[in-house]
């Protein structure tokens, strides 16, 4: 079974953004962490259109 939901080090672990990119993400509002007690989550759904809807890198990137 696949997880809904994982925490900030394993949504930079899947996702190769680093730590601080992430927070920076969440403060333009381009993902929304969501709160389950004292941890901060991030919907594994939302990690991945987030990814797929960044722009499209060339060969010379």
């Amino acid at each position: 079974m696949n997880k809904l939901a994982v925490t900030i080090p394993e949504a930079v672990q899947i996702s190769g953004i680093g730590r601080t990119v992430l927070y920076s993400i969440f403060k333009s509002g381009g993902l929304k962490p969501r709160k389950s007690g004292k941890r901060t989550l991030v919907l594994v759904d939302e990690l991945e259109a987030y990814l797929k809807s960044l722009p499209v890198g060339t060969s010379h990137d």
